[in-house]
């Protein structure tokens, strides 16, 4: 019905791991798809520690598992802390928890420019056409509906191109968000993180020479990511309380920091800075988390960063980009086919987000309780999750991004504690009730046990595992949808 009016099916902004992941799945269902990246690849990113769920789950289903097994990347096993009441770090491994195995119990350490690389040629090959240096300016909108976008080409050609659907993966700096919603700010998480790379930095003992090391000192912590057998990416993330001594040159602010941090301290001691090439820098980014009021309207939907962010800790974003992508794939690719409406399939994916999103973002808000040992944030997990699981099971499954289909985060929580609560209670997503349980005026979060479902990132592995083969999937919500069994679109419960 909507393929024939316009030049494309869908137009996409922003050829990050969320913009490109969209553009594939929506590719590779036979649809007419226009990916738009303002630079020209490669391109610098911030180097990133990759999730678990999003090797074995979303490279599986874009069919570059085995281009991202042999690019080289440092694997990575877990995540190794010193952080909390526990002055000894302490680690975690991926295949612990049963419902992640030795199989999939592993993720890999990735310069983006290497890995978007990876992602955005594939787009090509899937049959996405792709326009570099083409930075979207506006949008098109026709009878409340938004139906194209107008972009400049290499800063020269100003041009039009309408879609039935655009999507907007341009990140956390996106001028086009606002057209969809409000950007509303969390109170909590509002931190600054000064990075730069280093050279032959000290490693982990095997197995965990992979892992990535999270070391928290006086003014906020610090990241230590192993990007190959000598490269390294360091992050100082601060609260913006302790921003001013940036004011005095990021080199002196971050051997400040450094020297605050007897661990990094001693992994740096032997290390040389990059002073040259695209790591050559001091950069900074202001690590507030947000979200938006909405994640789509007629015609457009957000995803990755443009969308909402949380925290760097647990390295989520490529985690929650690539998760919305394929959630926006379902629904696109479900429209197009005539199969169900655009409202029903994007109510669907907002609520999946949002809860996916809420999952992190309280056990973030337990997590950054320094007063806590490790003990507390794995029983924080469980709470979060609604689950009983034993040991660290919960922790991990969250951190790996295989958290489970329970709701995240109660109304109240964010009503006392932050802005996002306007956001998150008019959504009524995240709560653990049934409609009839709410209609009663039941207490909010009632739990769901581990039996009564199946982790969704988990579901999504089997799903890029055994394709048609897979088992239905039960609906996370009342009278929600679910996948189909190859993953690409939404249905009804059978």
């Amino acid at each position: 019905m909507l393929n024939d009016d316009y030049d494309y099916d869908l137009i996409v902004a922003g050829g990050g791991p969320a913009g490109t992941t969209l553009a594939t799945l929506v590719a590779m269902q036979n649809h007419r798809v226009l990916l738009l990246e303002r630079e020209a690849f490669p391109r610098y990113q911030i180097g990133e520690s990759l999730l678990p769920s999003t090797i074995h789950g979303v490279c599986r289903l874009l069919g570059i598992s085995s281009v991202i097994e042999n690019a080289g990347f440092p694997k990575k096993f877990g995540g190794t802390f010193r952080w909390g009441k526990n002055k000894e770090p302490w680690s975690f491994s991926f295949d612990a928890a049963p419902s992640i195995g030795k199989a999939r119990g592993y993720a890999y350490q990735v310069e983006r420019a290497k890995f978007d690389q990876i992602l955005l040629d594939n787009a090509r090959h899937k049959g996405v056409q792709v326009v570099e240096e083409a930075a979207v300016t506006d949008l098109i909108e026709q009878d409340g509906r938004v139906t194209g976008v107008r972009y400049l080409h290499r800063k020269e050609s100003e041009l039009t191109a309408t879609a039935a659907f655009v999507a907007d993966a341009t990140g956390n700096q996106s001028r086009l968000a606002q057209r969809v919603g409000k950007r509303e700010y969390s109170q909590f998480f509002q931190n600054v993180a000064l990075f730069g790379y280093y050279e032959n930095g000290k490693r982990l003992p095997p197995p965990n020479e992979g892992n990535i090391v999270v070391v928290s000192f006086g003014e906020g912590w610090f990241w230590y990511i192993p990007l190959s057998k000598t490269l390294t990416s360091v992050g100082a993330v601060i609260a913006k309380e302790h921003a001013g001594r940036l004011n005095q040159g990021h080199e002196a602010a971050m051997e400040y920091f450094i020297s605050s941090c007897p661990m990094i301290q001693d992994y740096l001691a032997q290390a040389r800075r990059v002073t040259e090439g695209i790591y050559g820098a001091f950069r900074v980014r202001k690590d507030y988390s947000y979200s938006n009021s909405r994640f789509w309207i007629p015609g457009m939907v957000l995803i990755g960063d443009a969308a909402c962010f949380i925290d760097p800790i647990f390295s989520s974003g490529v985690h929650l980009g690539t998760h919305a992508a394929l959630m926006a794939a379902r629904s696109i690719n479900t429209i197009l086919a005539g199969e169900l409406s655009e409202e029903r399939c994007f109510e669907e994916f907002e609520r999946r987000y949002r809860r996916e999103f809420g999952n992190f973002y309280q056990f973030l808000i337990a997590f950054y309780d320094t007063n806590q040992d490790e003990s507390s944030y794995f029983w924080t997990a469980r709470k979060v999750l609604n689950t009983s699981e034993r040991s660290n099971d919960a922790f991990i499954r969250l951190v790996a991004g295989v958290s489970s289909d329970s709701s995240g985060v109660a109304e109240d929580f964010f009503r006392e504690r932050e802005n996002l609560g306007r956001v998150f209670a008019a959504k009524d997503v995240y709560l653990g009730e049934k409609d009839s349980e709410r209609a009663s005026g039941s207490a909010a979060g009632t739990s769901f046990s581990m039996d009564e479902f199946i982790s969704e990132m988990s579901q999504i592995q089997r799903q890029a595992e055994l394709g048609a083969d897979s088992a239905p999937e039960d609906a996370l919500f009342e009278n929600g949808l679910i996948p189909t069994a190859d993953g690409f679109r939404w249905m009804e419960p059978v």
